[in-house]
């Protein structure tokens, strides 16, 4: 993150804006709706400054001086000339007042994002100053999907935060009457401008509610293999409701990174060759911090069932009579092969598919060898890494031709995606010798060869 994200208090404090023009008309406006008191330093004005407030807007004729910053609060430099916006950036820094100078990042010490005003509610939308363009259009995106009454919504939670802490002493009950609420039908209400009817349904709610005792309720969600684009809608929305999240070491950063940002991470860590947590450790946490009443996100890479041990978590939780959710996630087969530009079934080559794992146990694989042996199929080996050159020795040894198509993909569908194709007789060195590190899925078959035509990504 290269710039903190911050809203500033600037009630009644002093701003000073250098700058005459159109720009600096424009931020003087903007900082104004703040409630500051701001002063404008200049040689001459645009007209457009006689509309502003004069109890709040005072226009000062004169160049740029050090004295002019004397309590500010903030400064931004909006004039033509590099020369005066590099004085006043250096002035202010000296001074440690926050400074912006118009379409110089490099001479910012904060920038201004782009806001969406909804008054009490406020959305800054920033790129780092690289593209105004995209800004504009991020900004587009949101104001389209935002309700225009959003800013109503909160002003109507706010009016009953009081009440609602007398009700609950804790922050934890508080917390889960303001997530019911907004998963009520009270926002709608509020959208509609039915505020009367909205506001009676909370002070229902209010009286209705008890959260004492109350059971919390287990989220198992495929976080998929690594891309969060890759995430469905409903995984989305529920890693951003959950207290507390369970997830697994292939569970991408990028995806940990759409959890609620307060919600409480614990690493269970489960890897190819390595478990930090034994699964009925995994297990028992998930069923102790349901029935602390919390709502818990088990957070898995690709497709909780397949491969993923799903069954046997939500199992125990059945069990034990705790709620649970089952959200499918894309699985590394599919994902992994589309990215490399692989497709697991084609009519030319393939008409079926089978997923194994190549997943070590005691030394051994435990997989039906003779019964692999068909041109018109493709498989994909999870968790082959380590196994690789037992994978291989035996699909020769049973008949698959040594020329068989095989590929290794690293990292599917992330950035730092690698995609080795080559033979079943020479795929183990060429991993070795590129260290190819975990995850790596790998997909055996004629359809391999498509990959040449239809390598799309990176």
């Amino acid at each position: 993150m290269d710039y903190f994200p911050i809203f500033l208090d600037l009630e009644n404090k002093k701003c000073v804006i250098v700058g005459g023009g159109e720009v600096a008309h424009r931020k003087t406006k903007a900082v104004l709706k703040s409630g500051a008191i701001v002063n404008i330093i200049s040689i001459e004005f645009s007209k457009k400054f006689n509309d502003f407030p004069e109890a709040r807007c005072f226009l000062i004729k004169e160049e740029f001086n050090v004295k002019h910053l004397t309590d500010a609060t903030l400064v931004i430099a909006a004039t033509d000339s590099l020369s005066v916006n590099k004085k006043v950036a250096n002035e202010a820094n000296k001074l440690g007042i926050p400074v912006n100078v118009v379409d110089e990042p490099s001479l910012c010490s904060f920038i201004m994002p782009a806001l969406i005003d909804k008054s009490p509610v406020i959305i800054g939308i920033s790129t780092g100053g690289n593209s105004p363009v995209l800004t504009r259009t991020i900004k587009e995106i949101i104001e389209i999907n935002l309700p225009s009454n959003i800013g109503l919504l909160a002003k109507m939670m706010g009016s009953w935060r009081q009440r609602v802490k007398e009700r609950f002493n804790s922050f934890d009950m508080r917390l889960k009457f303001w997530e019911k609420l907004m998963d009520s039908e009270v926002p709608q209400l509020v959208f509609k401008n039915k505020l009367v009817l909205a506001d009676q349904k909370i002070q229902e709610q209010l009286r209705n509610n008890s959260f004492e005792d109350s059971v919390g309720e287990v989220y198992l969600v495929g976080g998929g293999p690594g891309d969060p684009e890759l995430l469905t809608l409903k995984a989305l929305r529920l890693m951003y409701q959950c207290d507390v999240v369970l997830y697994d070491r292939l569970v991408s950063k990028e995806v940990l990174n759409k959890v609620r940002p307060d919600a409480e991470f614990i690493s269970v860590g489960k890897s190819e060759s390595q478990h930090t947590v034994e699964q009925h450790k995994i297990n028992e946490m998930l069923i102790l911090l349901a029935k602390e009443g919390k709502k818990v996100l088990r957070l898995k890479g690709g497709d909780p069932f397949i491969f993923g041990r799903g069954g046997e978590e939500i199992n125990e939780l059945a069990k034990s009579n705790i709620p649970f959710q089952v959200v499918p996630g894309v699985t590394a087969a599919s994902g992994c092969g589309s990215y490399a530009g692989i497709p697991l079934t084609h009519r030319d080559y393939a008409q079926s598919v089978r997923f194994l794992t190549g997943h070590l146990k005691d030394g051994k694989l435990d997989i039906d060898w003779k019964n692999l042996n068909n041109k018109q199929e493709t498989l994909v080996f999870y968790m082959g890494l380590l196994s690789l050159p037992k994978i291989c020795e035996e699909l020769m040894k049973h008949g698959m031709p040594s020329s068989m198509p095989i590929a290794a993909i690293e990292h599917g569908t992330t950035h730092n995606q690698r995609v080795v194709s080559s033979t079943l007789d020479k795929i183990s060195l060429e991993v070795l010798e590129l260290e190819l590190k975990s995850p790596t899925t790998f997909i055996v078959g004629e359809v391999v060869k498509l990959r040449g035509q239809l390598n799309w990504y990176g």
